[in-house]
């Protein structure tokens, strides 16, 4: 988004958060936004963020990807964590000679805020700290009239790195999830620096789903079923219970399953680049509160 229009559509903000909404949904889809009969999932995601997530306590928490890692304690499932190295609210307090060769840096909030170290020595410092700074001055929440994210204090993360040796990211296991229940998960590839990412959803038995337009491109693509998909399905769904809808972000690293963030409103809920048809698939299995 430009800067002009970042300007005029935070001001709507702070106007009016359903003003915002209603003008970049007319803008990607070219039609009016109608919460009073929403059918897909980004609609009802768009329901959810006025009805149901606005000035949630709960929300807010789980949005935080530092606060959530309490959330998660609570639930019992403190073992999915990954190791936390540090945590930071200034840059010049990150304590860089001591910090493994291999880690994670991330914003507790926003949206691709993320570093990843896989060699310390090529790292350029000072460029990350640059990086960093402009991170901690945006507020993420005015674009898109997220509030779960509003009055958020914003932390930098640093974490375990979860690679391989050779530095290769694992794959990213997205789980759908709508009241404490899962049937298809996407799969994100491709992820490395230079490769577009490909996207692929799978129901419980490993059948890839033709939910993609990189499905349809590529039917025949394998991705190999991973030994604990089935235990990864059962932690999405204990860690989505008692919402209507959340993403639950999980990574898989050998045996072991690891958290990765609860989203609430992927891309928005304005995802243009969901298939019409899988949108409408997906919107049916949410069912919104009375």
């Amino acid at each position: 988004m430009n800067k002009i229009k970042h300007i005029v559509v935070s001001t709507m903000t702070l106007i009016s958060p359903m003003l915002n909404t209603r003008f970049i949904y007319r803008l990607k889809f070219g039609k009016p936004l109608d919460l009073k009969n929403p059918k897909n999932l980004n609609d009802k995601i768009l329901w959810l963020k006025f009805n149901t997530y606005k000035n949630n306590p709960v929300i807010k928490q789980c949005a935080d990807k530092y606060a959530v890692r309490e959330y998660i304690e609570k639930l019992g499932e403190g073992e999915l964590l990954n190791e936390l190295i540090g945590c930071y609210e200034k840059v010049d307090d990150i304590p860089w000679s001591m910090l493994p060769d291999r880690f994670a840096l991330k914003l507790n909030t926003g949206c691709a805020c993320n570093i990843i170290c896989t060699d310390k020595r090529d790292l350029d410092i000072e460029e990350t700290k640059r990086i960093l700074r402009k991170w901690l001055k945006a507020n993420y929440w005015l674009e898109y009239s997220e509030m779960q994210y509003k009055g958020v204090k914003k932390r930098i993360l640093i974490e375990k790195f979860l690679g391989d040796d050779e530095g290769n990211l694992p794959l990213d296991y997205k789980f759908y999830c709508f009241n404490g229940e899962s049937k298809y998960v996407m799969v994100c590839t491709d992820r490395e620096i230079g490769k577009t990412a490909k996207f692929y959803y799978f129901d419980k038995k490993w059948n890839m789903m033709p939910y993609t337009q990189d499905a349809l491109d590529n039917p025949h693509t394998v991705i190999p079923k991973p030994e604990m998909i089935d235990e990864a399905f059962e932690c999405a769904e204990r860690l989505s219970k008692g919402f209507p809808f959340v993403r639950v972000d999980l990574y898989i690293v050998g045996k072991k399953i690891y958290f990765g963030e609860l989203t609430f409103t992927p891309s928005a809920g304005m995802d243009e680049e969901r298939l019409k048809t899988t949108d409408l698939i997906l919107g049916e299995m949410l069912k919104l509160p009375e």
